[in-house]
């Protein structure tokens, strides 16, 4: 009997420590299910540094209710969109949507240590960048465009050696810092439609696309911006206020596509024979500059160029016959130069399918069965003032 007692005290004894083991387990897989304190905090800080009158009942931050895990799914009524998480339940990804938030970035969005995208694109966001951004080691998507952020760039972001993608077009920003070459990994930048102003700085190295459309940058094109950008593909420059000479140097980047530095204020463009001829250039717009001189007759040597924009310049002299035996050139904008002479009979051929315009310029015999030719020439008084003779009276 007494045996009997301890053997069912013994399994008795088991079966408890089985059921504590397995209550102690799901417990301790319900603590690791939550998001740790520093995400909650900084989900928290996030949300109360924007104006609460500007958050719809119907927004991805109308949703944050932090009576809830927010990494717990299904998502039916809380956080049901604006952020992301790892299978770890650490947030990876701050998306907003585009409800018009007024306010400022929170530094403590910092503590989000897994961060890979901050996208807070189309709202009204206002003051400066954090420099405690440079905290997030992992990120590597940055868009702030379309909002009010103003200041410089923090020189910190630079240290963000994970950042693949920079947009901060359509704000305020005033300043880049010296260290930008610093952003090793990063392939696009977008920096359009801001309030910079001077020189471009040393670019990063690993640049696929660069887009500073509609600043206050001026000066010349510096060599030194641009030095070893062996992948740069795309460059956006236009309406800035650069000057003085595009030099053959920008041309001979190796991996080169696009180029529109249109609307600027370029005096003279210098292209050398010594072209790399497995170049990708395919587009060039210059128009809307103050260019003056001969056309370039190299633009014909780009194996690859297919759309070339010189509008509203103040070229003179013929245009190339190289621009008319070019098979791959399809679009040329030559229009509202001082060019004379007759055009190239090479671009009225019934083989011929290039667009674009020739007219406003000094022209003789541009025939106006061509729609390249359907804009009117200058009148005769404005080609001789333009080539130093005295208008007719």
């Amino acid at each position: 009997y007494i045996d009997h007692f301890c053997s069912h005290f013994s399994n008795m004894s088991k079966s408890r420590t089985s059921v504590f083991f397995f209550l102690f387990l799901f417990l301790l897989s319900s603590v690791q299910s939550i998001p740790p304190s520093t995400d909650i905090l900084a989900l928290r800080a996030f949300k109360a540094a924007i104006k609460p009158s500007s958050i719809p009942s119907y927004s991805c931050l109308g949703s944050w209710n932090f009576t809830t895990d927010p990494c717990s799914v299904p998502r039916v009524t809380h956080f049901t969109c604006g952020l992301s998480c790892s299978s770890g339940n650490r947030v990876t990804e701050l998306t907003l949507d585009p409800a018009g938030y007024t306010g400022t970035l929170s530094p403590l969005v910092s503590k989000l240590t897994q961060l890979v995208t901050l996208d807070l694109q189309n709202n009204n966001f206002y003051g400066p960048i954090p420099s405690s951004l440079s905290s997030l080691p992992n990120l590597k998507n940055l868009v702030l465009r379309l909002n009010s952020f103003s200041g410089s760039v923090p020189p910190s972001l630079t240290s963000l050696k994970s950042l693949l993608s920079l947009d901060l077009s359509h704000n305020l920003i005033s300043g880049l810092p010296n260290s930008m070459n610093e952003l090793t990994s990063l392939r696009r930048l977008d920096l359009s439609y801001n309030k910079l102003t001077g020189s471009l700085p040393k670019l990063p190295p690993n640049l696929l696309e660069l887009a500073a459309k509609a600043n206050s940058l001026s000066g010349p094109l510096l060599k030194s911006s641009f030095y070893g950008l062996n992948q740069l593909e795309v460059v956006e420059l236009s309406e800035n206020s650069l000057f003085g000479t595009i030099e053959t140097w920008f041309f001979q980047l190796p991996s080169l596509q696009q180029i529109d530095m249109a609307n600027n204020s370029f005096t003279l463009v210098k292209i050398s024979n010594v072209v790399n001829l497995n170049s990708d250039l395919v587009a060039v717009d210059l128009g809307f500059n103050k260019i003056e001189g001969y056309l370039p007759v190299n633009f014909a040597i780009f194996p690859r160029l297919s759309s070339l924009t010189l509008r509203y310049n103040k070229f003179r002299g013929p245009i190339p016959l190289q621009y008319s035996k070019k098979a791959t050139l399809k679009r040329l904008y030559l229009d509202g130069n001082f060019l004379n002479g007759s055009p190239p009979a090479g671009f009225f051929g019934r083989e011929t399918s290039v667009t674009g315009s020739l007219g406003d310029n000094c022209l003789q015999k541009c025939p106006i069965s061509s729609q390249l030719c359907l804009k009117s020439q200058k009148s005769t008084s404005i080609c001789q003032q333009a080539y130093g003779g005295k208008p007719k009276s």
